[in-house]
């Protein structure tokens, strides 16, 4: 079946516009408390926690009524990383999490992200229940007067995250004598970031930690590196790391204004995990986009690369198949499932940092693992209602980039799963890819205008 409202990452869109409005909201919260009000015999509960947007407000209040109104409790974290959200949802007991985010996007847009009680992003088959529900009757979710759920804030949750990411950290280790650059991206982690990193002692210096309700991702966090490493240079730190603006992603840069995207940081932890004994079943699940170089150098490793398709979910679906403990992608997040059930990137961020300090060496001297194979990405955003991949003449061309390709690269077009975007990747020798990457996007632009 086809989902309506949820996507690859729950449900997200532009604000106020379907599938993003405070019915939809409403509706959402309704049916998520009706399938998760299995046990009549006790009171249920949900958290929930939002990044920066002026919008979070509007989705929140309408969630809350949702939730409410169908007999769940409701505590309310404020502004708070997704992975924070996932992890104090188990904390707490409760019966599933909430995170209002649009990750990376823009702040026009807005986004619902569900957990269950394990923390861990809802299946296919649960959200297909839930929007069953939302286009079905609500009343058929609507409590009695004496049985309506309670709200209330949870002011501690920022502490309570900010000492379970500390507790991944060696407990016999400090940052003292690192100057660290902490790009928040203006976003869920702007608290909790700078303090993380401060009490382990580094010497920080935070930028973009003034949410204005606008400013998140605005060339910024690990969608924008360029400023984080402008001020890793202009403030000769050590290292900079950029969360987005849910901060599960995480982007590095190194001492010479280096950046280093998700698939050096898998291989760094990789190495590390498998020679301390600690990697399980010496494989690393990333996704299709991960570089051909991370590939050989894993092979080099003993290790096995298992790949999925795109989307930090399916990566975690994977990894929780197969017993692995190490995952990701190359845009930054960065799964760890000892520590968390999703991307965290401050959790990673402590891992990278723990090496760092141990080897006594430079960033640009740790962090560049393998050398990567030659690869383009180019994003392409199209027209609202436009379906340029089902254009003959895209098709066309990706046949003939494929065709030219052959066995001397790698190809993939897709569609992105939360923004009017298609992503256009290829890999081998730069003079091919170049080529094929062009001629689809000048397809695409075509297809898009007619």
């Amino acid at each position: 079946m086809i989902k309506r409202y949820f996507g690859t990452d729950g449900v997200r869109g532009t604000t106020n516009r379907f599938p993003m409005t405070a019915e939809t909201a409403l509706r959402l919260g309704m049916a998520a408390a009706r399938y998760f009000r299995r046990d009549a015999s006790r009171r249920h509960s949900v958290v929930i926690g939002k990044d920066t947007r002026l919008s979070g407000y509007m989705i929140e209040s309408a969630l809350v009524s949702g939730f409410t109104s169908a007999g769940m409790d409701v505590f309310q974290f404020g502004p708070l990383p997704t992975p924070g959200v996932a992890t104090l949802t188990r904390s707490l007991r409760a019966d599933m999490g909430v995170m209002i985010t649009a990750s990376h996007n823009p702040y026009e847009d807005n986004g619902i992200k569900l957990f269950g009680p394990d923390g861990f992003k809802l299946s296919d088959a649960a959200e297909l229940e839930i929007e069953s529900y939302m286009d079905g009757d609500m009343n058929e979710a609507l409590a009695e007067p004496a049985d309506l759920g309670r709200a209330q804030r949870v002011d501690d949750c920022q502490a309570r995250y900010t000492e379970i990411v500390k507790a991944t950290f060696p407990r016999q280790m400090r940052l003292s004598g690192l100057r660290i650059v902490v790009d928040s991206a203006n976003g869920a982690a702007y608290k909790v970031a700078p303090n993380v990193l401060w009490e382990l002692g580094a010497d920080l210096i935070p930028i973009n930690n003034k949410p204005n309700g606008f400013n998140i991702n605005e060339d910024c966090g690990a969608v924008s590196p360029q400023g984080l490493a402008e001020n890793v240079l202009r403030y000769r730190a050590d290292i900079g790391l950029a969360l987005d603006g849910d901060a599960d992603r995480l982007i590095v840069c190194d001492e010479t204004g280096h950046i280093i995207d998700g698939d050096q940081l898998i291989a760094l932890i990789a190495r590390a995990w498998k020679r301390a004994g600690l990697l399980a079943t010496d494989t690393v699940v990333t996704t299709q986009m991960s570089n051909l170089g991370l590939e050989r150098f894993l092979e080099k490793e003993g290790l096995k690369l298992d790949r999925t398709q795109v989307g930090d979910r399916y990566v975690v679906e994977r990894m929780r198949e197969t017993g692995a403990n190490l995952g990701g992608e190359q845009s930054g997040h960065i799964v760890l499932t000892d520590y968390a059930t999703t991307g965290d990137g401050l959790i990673a961020a402590l891992q990278v940092l723990a090496l760092l300090v141990e080897s006594g060496k430079k960033a640009s001297e740790l962090l560049r693992v393998f050398e990567p194979a030659p690869q383009i990405l180019k994003n392409y955003r199209y027209s609202e209602g436009s379906q340029p991949l089902d254009s003959d003449r895209v098709k066309a061309a990706i046949g003939e980039a494929e065709a030219e390709l052959g066995t001397r690269g790698r190809l993939l077009v897709r569609k992105s799963g939360t923004e009017p975007v298609i992503r256009v990747m290829a890999e081998g020798e730069r003079k091919l890819i170049s080529r094929a990457v062009e001629q689809i996007l000048a397809a695409l632009r075509e297809a898009d205008a007619s």
